[in-house]
């Protein structure tokens, strides 16, 4: 078929896009702006871009698959219509993409593309579906002619329900997307029980406080009895978690935290049950190098090192600013300094007080303008609310000749040439770090 995907470059679709191109399709699609996703399908997908959205765009296709951004009004959505053209949501579209396939889906409110990645790394031969950039394999997809499926199942809008799990992995359940749910708890928590009553098999954080509550039958793992002797150690200046699990061993794997060896053993699990034997799931977990923006080393120097990280929730940036901690400690640095773009006026709104909480143990935090992510501007005095830290309101950074730059009114308000820095957040944050934009 000829497929055409409405917002092509974010994450989610550009994933669905390269699966199906080597599924045998012909792809197009188009986005507000050029980025290095667009670019990359456009090379090594073949496929036709489209920048901004016209209606042009869209004749021709056999289907129309649209990201959750886009709006009836969109002129490509609307010339499908007037067309005739089948037009699909991505989340409608997961049941022809996932329909006939063996789907390894992996859910949570944290951690889900961390355990994506590792399953992945652990299962080497099977196609891949990820929310990021595995390092491993440096693309947010991998295609082998086979209908195993590693895929990172997305709660936002109750998508996860059309993936076609057989087997369901859960890392934790926690609020989050809730005006997609119209602040209904129940509705929310009543997707993740039909989430995995879909499944055939079930690995679960059996210490997440809902998870636990649940009677169906799953593969439980209990991390403060059966995850032990955790350590944490340089791999070449890189962090590496070293922990046992059950009586199955040792095991070694990119990253620093509890929540790594947690996310790690949920992974292990589910291979486990696929019949992977042991020694190759040991092996092939060092394999995995980590994924593009989560605990993302930009730049390794001796006296400086700049990391990008995804964390918009302040579950996410807490637990990120544990293992920062630990890794300026083992490299010998005096300082961390952080720099936090917050994402959606909804979100930072809803959990004010846990962000204010969240980078406690911080030197300095810098705080740039909150990403809208298509959200009307909301008033928060951000400057009062985090008046207890070392602050810095500020525009822009950048990054240059190793040094990181912070911007105010068009000039240069600080610079950072050595120690632990650190940029969190999901908007153009990850650009600007690397000195991109």
């Amino acid at each position: 078929m000829k497929i055409h995907f409405i917002g092509i470059g974010g994450i989610g679709l550009s994933a669905l896009a390269k699966f199906l191109v080597n599924d045998g399709h012909k792809i197009s699609g188009s986005d507000i702006k050029q980025t290095e996703i667009t670019n990359d399908l456009a090379c090594n997908f073949d496929a036709k871009i489209t920048i901004p959205h016209h209606a042009d765009a869209v004749e021709g296709a056999d289907r129309v698959i649209y990201s959750a951004a886009v709006r009836p009004n969109n002129p490509e959505y609307q010339r499908a219509k007037e067309l005739g053209i089948e037009l699909l949501s991505r989340k409608e579209s997961l049941q022809s993409i996932l329909g006939q396939k063996e789907v390894y889906a992996v859910g949570g409110a944290h951690g889900k593309s961390t355990t994506s990645a590792m399953l992945a790394s652990i299962l080497p031969n099977s196609n891949a579906l990820i929310g990021a950039i595995s390092k491993s394999f440096g693309s947010n997809v991998r295609y082998y002619p086979n209908d195993k499926v590693v895929f990172e199942a997305d709660e936002s809008d109750e998508s996860f329900l059309n993936a076609n799990p057989y087997m369901a992995i859960v890392t934790n359940v926690e609020p989050e997307h809730m005006e997609y749910y119209e602040y209904d708890e129940e509705r929310f928590y009543n997707a993740y029980r039909n989430f995995l009553k879909l499944a055939k098999v079930r690995v679960i954080n059996a210490e997440d406080e809902f998870l636990a509550s649940l009677e169906q039958e799953s593969i439980k793992l209990y991390p403060s009895k059966e995850i032990s002797d955790i350590e944490f150690v340089l791999v070449n200046g890189e962090p590496h978690t070293r922990f046992s699990l059950l009586d199955l061993g040792s095991f070694e794997v990119f990253g620093f935290g509890y929540h790594i060896a947690l996310d790690a053993s949920l992974a292990i699990l589910a291979a486990r049950q696929l019949g992977e034997k042991i020694e190759d799931i040991r092996t092939n977990l060092l394999q995995y190098k980590g994924i593009k923006k989560r605990f993302d080393i930009v730049q390794n120097q001796e006296n400086c090192v700049v990391i990008d990280d995804y964390g918009h929730h302040p579950t996410e940036i807490k637990v990120t600013i544990k293992s920062l901690q630990t890794y300026k400690n083992l490299r010998n640095f005096t300082t961390l300094n952080v720099i936090w773009q917050p994402h959606k006026y909804s979100r930072t709104m809803d959990n004010l007080h846990a962000f204010v909480e969240s980078f406690e143990g911080v030197d300095e935090l810098v705080i740039l303008p909150i990403w809208a992510a298509g959200e009307l501007e909301v008033d928060i005095d951000l400057k009062g609310a985090f008046s207890r830290y070392n602050l810095l309101m500020a525009d822009a950074v950048t990054k240059e000749d190793g040094i990181v730059k912070v911007l105010h009114n068009g000039n240069v308000v600080r610079e950072y040439k050595e120690g632990l820095i650190t940029a969190f957040g999901a908007g153009d944050i990850t650009y600007q770090i690397r000195g991109e934009i």
